[in-house]
């Protein structure tokens, strides 16, 4: 007697191999997505939070107060000239738009704080609020006292 030996796979068997590698694909496409976007937003976090530091920093480093109130955001200087602004894309500090950061909103907050043993009329809070398009919300506090 003669042995045959066959080489190869059966239909049923490529087809079982097909689909078992199809969900392992899928699998590891799902996890690599995820990462991605975990990855998008961390970015977006830390650029927010950048964003209002610097506008914080600005803005401590503003006199405490001083006369009128300026139109024109290059022309501030004094903290209270900030009360109210809205930035929709992140501006430099001579109300520059900078590039790359257009779907960020910025709103800036002054008003009345109170530190301790500080008397009242002689701290001001600030409030950074920085906004992304993609649902990233971020705000920073800071005082500026007269003293």
């Amino acid at each position: 007697m003669r042995v045959i030996r066959e080489r190869g796979v059966t239909l049923v068997e490529l087809v079982i191999s097909i689909v078992i590698v199809a969900i392992a694909v899928s699998a590891v496409l799902g996890v690599l997505s995820s990462l991605a976007k975990g990855s998008a937003q961390a970015m977006i976090r830390n650029q927010a939070v950048a964003i209002a530091t610097a506008y914080l920093e600005e803005i401590r480093l503003k006199k405490f107060t001083a006369n009128g109130v300026e139109s024109s955001r290059g022309l501030f200087d004094d903290v209270s000239d900030y009360n109210g602004l809205v930035d929709v894309g992140a501006h430099d500090q001579l109300n520059s738009p900078i590039a790359g950061l257009e779907n960020y909103t910025v709103t800036v907050t002054v008003g009345a704080g109170s530190l301790g043993a500080v008397p009242p009329g002689s701290v001001k809070r600030i409030d950074v609020n920085v906004q992304h398009t993609e649902g990233v919300n971020f705000t920073l506090s800071g005082y500026r006292t007269a003293l």
